[in-house]
């Protein structure tokens, strides 16, 4: 399986990497309907995502982004676009201004809870889509 890896230092500190990674995976929930968690740690976050052909993580702390990503056969053909635009993703959103940047980490910590529960009340693409079928029929 093609793998990527996407390694990023910062100088944000650990509550403003935290804001950057959880709009990371908003975007990238909306734009790939990619599925995510979140964990918060002390030192260290990890924000676990996949999809059909897709499964990774990033790792977020006070210092540095670190993603590692495994792409399935399909999606191997693509390793180097798609390893470009997550990167480009990450160099933009550490450049740009984070929306909830005015937030304090209070609000950040519930909307991360609140992102974990809606991913885990979510059914699954593959049910959805089923389901989807079943009505227009």
């Amino acid at each position: 399986m093609p793998d990527i890896h996407i390694h990023r230092d910062h100088h944000l500190g650990f509550l403003e990497a935290r804001k950057i990674a959880f709009a990371w995976a908003e975007k990238a929930e909306e734009k790939f309907d990619m599925e995510y968690t979140y964990e918060e740690g002390d030192t260290q976050d990890t924000l676990v995502f996949s999809r059909t052909g897709v499964k990774g993580f990033l790792l977020v702390d006070a210092h540095r982004f670190e993603m590692k990503a495994q792409l399935g056969f399909l999606l191997g053909a693509f390793k180097e676009r798609i390893e470009s635009e997550i990167g480009d993703q990450l160099d933009a959103l550490l450049k740009a201004p984070h929306p909830g940047a005015q937030k304090t980490p209070a609000a950040a910590a519930g909307k991360a809870h609140k992102a974990a529960a809606a991913t885990a009340k979510r059914p699954a693409p593959a049910a959805a889509a089923a389901a989807k079928t079943k009505k227009k029929a």
